[in-house]
């Protein structure tokens, strides 16, 4: 039986043609947006857009005055604090509250996070029960605090590593458990043990995991803050908002919120900062 040496095509109209490829962005674009100055004008614009919109709606009596004030009449309110040496008080305590906290729950969260992600014995001892503490409310806190250690900067700062601990532990917690074990056990056939292995191989492995932690605490740091100044303080970015509330002050309110958001931004700048040296040293 005779075997056919050439395999019949189906008919077709034309020359057979490959769908193109979707083209990839052009190099040319991600360059324009990667530009310092373009990234600045183009995140700058949503705020101005924001602003425009206030002044506008103010102006024109769209909403009354007594509700939300012109941006005048809040930077008048910031101008008036200024002056009479307020404002930068309120400030720098506030940053003072929330980089100890930062820092004492950032470096905690970090420990326990090793134990619990690098041992079975710590995950099954510790996990269940932190993880019903995460769920504990803020707020919740705050009376027990003060009963423990009353109404000064130790209740605050506590509250705040507090909210720190949490994002840190729970991403890095995580991230040491999924490392490759096969990265593990090629550094095990090497000779690496305990510490060594630890900073040469795991911890490189969850380092872009660690500053996600950071960045996440940074801004739980601030919200928690923001939680104990309304109740158990005299000065502070959360008293003076606390205080305009009882007074009607919306334009110090006002100012007291743009404050938070600017700070809060202006720490996640500096933190970016870190975390370009950290991934260019470890990752």
């Amino acid at each position: 039986m005779s075997i056919p040496t050439e395999i019949p095509l189906p008919s077709s109209t034309g020359p057979a043609t490959a769908e193109p490829a979707p083209s990839a962005p052009s190099s040319e674009a991600r360059s324009l947006w990667d530009r310092p100055g373009v990234r600045l004008t183009a995140g700058a614009a949503l705020p101005l857009i924001v602003l425009t919109a206030w002044q506008l709606v103010t102006a024109t009596g769209i909403v009354p005055v007594y509700r939300l004030p012109a941006p005048l009449t809040v930077l008048q309110a910031g101008t008036d604090l200024v002056s009479r040496g307020e404002l930068g008080l309120h400030i720098a305590i506030s940053v003072q509250r929330v980089l100890l906290g930062f820092a004492i729950g950032s470096v905690i969260g970090l420990a326990v996070a090793a134990v619990v992600g690098l041992s079975r014995a710590g995950d099954a001892l510790l996990s269940p029960t932190l993880a019903a503490l995460r769920a504990v409310p803020s707020l919740a806190w705050v009376p027990l605090l003060i009963l423990w250690l009353q109404i000064g900067e130790e209740s605050k700062v506590t509250l705040i590593a507090i909210g720190a601990f949490f994002p840190v532990f729970t991403t890095v917690a995580a991230a040491l458990r999924h490392i490759d074990p096969h990265l593990v056990e090629a550094g095990r056939c090497f000779g690496l043990r305990g510490w060594s292995l630890f900073r040469t191989v795991q911890l490189p492995a969850v380092v872009p995991s660690v500053v996600s932690g950071l960045r996440l605490a940074l801004a739980q740091a601030w919200l928690f803050l923001v939680a104990a100044e309304l109740i158990a303080s005299s000065m502070g970015l959360g008293f003076l908002l606390n205080d305009s509330q009882q007074n009607g002050r919306v334009d110090r309110i006002l100012l007291t919120i743009v404050l938070l958001a600017l700070l809060g931004s202006l720490t996640n700048a500096l933190l970016g900062l870190v975390e370009k040296k950290l991934l260019r040293k470890w990752a």
